[in-house]
């Protein structure tokens, strides 16, 4: 994104959370006085897509950046493909997370670009936790416990999700592109299928597995997707020799 890298680097604790503040104004902004531009911003046709916060309280859909490693943390990528395959409230639920998630990451990568001590980042983080998330501004929850299937969902959307892992074992009860084991396989494997379902998540809106939910997986990154997220269906699943995510299909050549 060519915005970031324009605004100076905070230096000092008052700094970060004046940067931490404005970004977190421009996001708050586009999840809610904002949410119909930005809805329209996120459509599942184009590439793979972050929300940006920026240090002036301004926010901006874009494309990642192309430097790797870039010069700030990046936010979740991809947000657009899952905004059709759930419900509008859930969807900005979860881009809330991952927006308060990117806010603690940009803020603490420059503590620690600038060497803060111990008692610069609790003074640091004091000052952020004083202020509400942008979850619970989004959703009105007032700092209740998240939902842990929301805090389960990873950035596996990244460019730099590094190795994803299969899951074979995975036993819904609809699906065409998995090869699940029957109930009835033998008991040496039964726990080790156990492990695998309670760990899976959906690759688009980061839900746990659902053993009466279709799933999909991507035949390149190897992901498992709920077929609502990816607009799949177990009858369209029939016809697909060899699937390919919407992150994978879209996904450009990076160094």
């Amino acid at each position: 994104m060519e915005g970031l890298p324009q605004h100076p680097a905070p230096r000092t604790v008052e700094e970060v959370f004046s940067d931490f503040r404005g970004r977190r104004a421009g996001l708050i902004k586009a999840l809610t006085t904002d949410v119909q531009k930005f809805y329209q911003q996120c459509d599942p046709d184009k590439e793979n897509l972050c929300l940006y916060g920026l240090p002036t309280e301004a926010w901006e859909v874009n494309l990642p950046v192309e430097e790797v490693p870039p010069e700030l943390p990046e936010p979740a990528l991809g947000i657009n493909f899952a905004r059709d395959g759930m419900a509008e409230k859930d969807w900005l639920s979860l881009v809330a997370v991952h927006s308060d998630s990117w806010l603690l990451a940009v803020a603490f990568y420059f503590g620690a670009r600038f060497g803060f001590g111990k008692n610069d980042r609790k003074k640091l983080f004091q000052m952020i936790n004083d202020v509400p998330t942008i979850f619970e501004v989004v959703t009105g929850s007032g700092r209740q416990p998240l939902n842990q299937s929301a805090l389960h969902h990873n950035s596996s959307k990244s460019k730099s999700s590094g190795k994803p892992s299969r899951q074979p074992e995975i036993n819904p009860s609809k699906g065409v592109k998995m090869s699940p084991p029957a109930k009835e396989d033998e008991e040496s494997g039964e726990e080790e299928e156990e492990d695998d379902e309670q760990g899976a998540i959906c690759g688009a809106c980061g839900d746990n597995y659902g053993a009466d939910e279709f799933w999909i997986c991507c035949d390149v990154c190897e992901r498992w997707f709920h077929g609502k997220c990816v607009k799949i269906t177990p009858a369209k699943a029939e016809h697909i020799k060899q699937y390919k995510c919407p992150s994978c299909s879209s996904k450009r050549a990076r160094v």
